[in-house]
C-alpha cells in the first residue's frame, strides 16, 4: 500500500504531461490560424485574378 501511495504521489507531481499538453494546444491553435488564413487568402487571390482575367 506505502508503495502505491509513493507512485500515485510522484504521478501527481510529475509536471511533464501538461506541459506537453499545453505545447499542443498552442501548436493546434496556431496551426487552425494558418489553416483558416490561407484559406481566406486564397479566395482573395482568386476572386483578383478572376478580375485581372476577365480585364484582358
Amino acid at each position: 500500500m506505502i508503495e502505491y501511495a509513493k507512485t500515485w504521489l510522484e504521478l501527481k507531481l510529475d509536471r511533464r504531461a501538461v506541459t506537453a499538453l499545453e505545447y499542443g494546444l498552442i501548436a493546434g491553435i496556431i496551426v487552425a490560424t494558418i489553416a483558416v488564413g490561407f484559406g481566406t487568402l486564397a479566395t482573395s487571390m482568386s476572386t483578383k485574378f478572376t478580375t485581372i482575367g476577365g480585364s484582358l
